[in-house]
């Protein structure tokens, strides 16, 4: 008996198999409703092309990582529809197409009102969250779409754009990009122009893709917090699209948000330097087989070559946001996957996945209201500060010509 007795209060002490898994269901329950009752926004999302096809945002499809279906699953309520096209695409072109691919959001809301609601502020995206719907903003990726106009910014800022990414993979005529050979030292005074226009129309400034020098002479010119919109942190991965501590703590220290991108070479070293080596090989072969159609017969040769490139777990997202906030603390990371835009990681296959990163986070201990700040909470603190920033400049302007007069 005694024996039975001490075997019942050892069971009771470690949690027998049933209660352990009985603890198991309470925290992935209460991840759920933490994570479905939140704003959960991706500052980078690539669909926005498919926007201009027959592709149906309201069906549920098994490719790609986005549509409406899936994002309800998946508990994502607001996106930055990316404006994106290729840096080598420049002039009136690039601005016909920007214009054409932002026209595509505006007709998806009004094409769905009871479900969509394109938003421009923080305030406006807590609305939409209220009344059960999507709230959509837009987001342009690269300076180069701009043609070197502060009338053309202007314009796209009044048509809803909220970010800027001052480059994409090549340099622009006035910044340097982290994808290609230093030109500028940086930014050029007009380049330094575009951050304070930015500023006072309110929209954020985006350092993803920029060069290191252009990410300081951004951040010393701009007068509101900046934002990575889809980065991640070198110290894990060393591609020079991710962001070293001293950048994240300067980001950090003027307001900013990292928002962590996803990208498997992004998020996973080993496999970085497995495309660094193959990189080289990869151009030749991405010439001789051009398009997304043959990217498996890339793959293939690749690996016949190389040998099989290493496997990147969606777990390095964790890692990656656990490291910013050892570093610089809850307030300053958030997500930005680049769906539809990259290769994602085993187990981040698509946005229904999401709710693992709130999970992954409650298990590591992290408070709920601090995952729900990393969920979206920052992001719309930060917008709501460039939104700040931007009406004390329009005010300060009046008051500077009058005293100039």
């Amino acid at each position: 008996m005694k024996r039975l007795c001490a075997i019942v209060c050892l069971l009771l002490l470690l949690g027998s198999p049933f209660s352990l898994a009985q603890s198991g269901d309470r925290v992935q329950e209460r991840a759920r409703k933490l994570h479905f009752s939140s704003i959960v926004l991706d500052t980078h999302i690539d669909t926005t092309p498919k926007l201009q096809t027959d592709w149906k945002f309201t069906e549920e499809h098994t490719e790609g990582h986005i549509d409406l279906p899936r994002m309800k699953k998946g508990g994502l309520n607001a996106l930055f529809f990316s404006i994106y096209m290729s840096g080598t695409v420049t002039g009136p072109k690039a601005v016909n197409d920007s214009i054409e691919r932002i026209a595509a959001v505006h007709k998806l809301v009004e094409d769905m009102p009871g479900e969509i609601a394109l938003c421009t502020t923080a305030g406006e995206v807590r609305r939409a969250r209220k009344e059960g719907k999507i709230a959509a903003l837009l987001g342009m990726e690269g300076g180069h779409m701009i043609n070197n106009s502060l009338a053309v910014l202007r314009m796209y800022a009044a048509l809803g754009v909220r970010y800027l990414t001052l480059t994409h993979s090549v340099n622009t005529d006035w910044a340097d990009s982290s994808g290609d050979e230093p030109k500028h030292n940086g930014l050029t005074d007009f380049g330094k122009e575009v951050v304070r226009e930015l500023n006072r129309l309110g929209v954020m400034v985006d350092i993803s893709h920029v060069a290191d020098k252009t990410f300081w002479d951004a951040l010393e010119v701009s007068r509101a917090p900046v934002i990575a919109s889809h980065s991640s942190c070198r110290a894990i991965s060393g591609h020079a699209r991710n962001m070293t501590d001293d950048m994240i703590k300067a980001l950090a220290a003027k307001g900013g948000v990292i928002q962590i991108n996803y990208l498997d070479q992004f998020i996973d070293n080993d496999l970085y330097e497995y495309m660094k080596k193959a990189q080289p090989v990869m151009r030749e072969l991405r010439r001789q087989y051009p398009g997304r159609e043959n990217a498996g017969k890339v793959r293939e040769e690749l690996a016949r070559q190389f040998g099989p490139p290493p496997k990147a777990s969606w777990e390095k997202i964790i890692e990656h946001i656990d490291h910013v906030v050892k570093l610089v603390g809850v307030d300053h990371v958030g997500l930005g996957s680049d769906f539809d835009g990259a290769s994602m990681p085993e187990g981040m296959e698509d946005v229904t996945h999401l709710p693992k990163i709130t999970e992954a986070l409650l298990r590591k201990g992290y408070k709920e209201a601090d995952i729900k700040k990393i969920l979206g909470e920052n992001t719309l603190r930060l917008l709501s500060e460039v939104e700040r920033v931007s009406l004390q400049m329009k005010s300060q302007k009046p008051a500077a010509e009058k005293a100039a007069k």
